[in-house]
């Protein structure tokens, strides 16, 4: 391959491809080529149109500034040259509102239907203008054909503002993220709180077998709700779980038995035992507290 030499102007002379080099003619040719281009197709320039090009209808449209509806558009006339909304010109805003119907019509014809009943409204108005003033003392002025029109556009203004400002504060998912932490569950089984009802059952039904088996014996004990305190702990030290009713398998007499009870609810009430049920009506359980080491 022939390296390029460089031309006084600057500018190197381009390789033919056969060991030598093109004229200045030559490469001016071939530029006026390129710049007669219409279109260049993977890089090389497109001298010609295709005879058999096809172009869908769709394929060439005209986009226009979206608006929200006919009152958004309408606000956006006025805005832009800074008319005053409370005294509207309505021949210059009607003609420039109908240059835009006409466009979106020529597009889609759906969508402009939403816009030719502002556009009929604005005619309305402004034929109205157009008639005389009924010039008569003992009638009131009559309002200004605008005046609907006007609250309109202030209303939807203040609701478009308000809309705008909402969109501005920081939104969940699209502006932050809601840190999440995960958090390790004990392996140990929790179970279930005992309910106040299973715990008065449970009573009843010990209280019932006791007095199946009471004495009719008249006497006076003393009897220590701390030694029957030490009782339980001792027993349930023996054993991991031990069943509500056991507790109270020695027991004699009602009063040894309420005792033993109020003992248990003392126990548990100085967090020194369990109480625990698997689940409602299961039977009860009663064990040492955990004591972290």
């Amino acid at each position: 391959m022939v390296p390029e030499q460089a031309t006084p102007g600057g500018r190197a002379d381009p390789d033919t491809g056969d060991g030598t080099t093109a004229s200045p003619a030559d490469t001016a040719s071939v530029d006026a080529h390129v710049d007669s281009a219409i279109a260049r197709l993977y890089g090389e320039p497109l001298l010609h149109l295709p005879t058999d090009l096809y172009i869908p209808p769709d394929a060439l449209e005209i986009f226009l500034d979206a608006f929200e509806g006919p009152l958004d558009l309408l606000l956006y006339l006025i805005r832009k040259q800074n008319f005053n909304i409370l005294d509207i010109p309505m021949a210059q805003v009607t003609l420039q509102y109908l240059e835009y119907v006409e466009q979106i019509r020529k597009s889609n014809l759906e969508l402009a239907a939403e816009y030719l009943l502002m556009a009929a409204m604005l005619i309305e108005i402004k034929s109205r203008m157009l008639l005389p003033k009924r010039v008569d003392t003992l009638v009131e002025e009559a309002e200004d054909p605008r005046a609907e029109l006007v609250r309109r556009l202030l209303d939807y203004e203040q609701i478009k503002v308000a809309a705008q400002q909402l969109g501005a504060l920081p939104q969940e998912g699209r502006d932050f993220v809601r840190p999440q932490l995960h958090i390790e569950q004990a392996l140990g089984p929790v179970w279930p709180q005992v309910d106040p009802h299973d715990l008065q059952r449970a009573w009843m039904d010990v209280l019932r077998r006791a007095k199946l088996t009471q004495h009719h014996r008249i006497g006076r004990e003393e009897l220590s709700v701390r030694e029957h305190m030490s009782a339980i702990l001792r027993t349930l030290q023996s054993a991991r779980f031990v069943e509500f009713s056991e507790l109270f398998g020695g027991q004699a007499s009602v009063p040894v038995v309420v005792v033993h009870f109020v003992a248990m609810l003392e126990l548990a009430k100085e967090t020194l035992i369990e109480i625990t049920q698997a689940e409602p009506f299961a039977p009860i359980y009663v064990r040492l507290a955990y004591s972290p080491a």
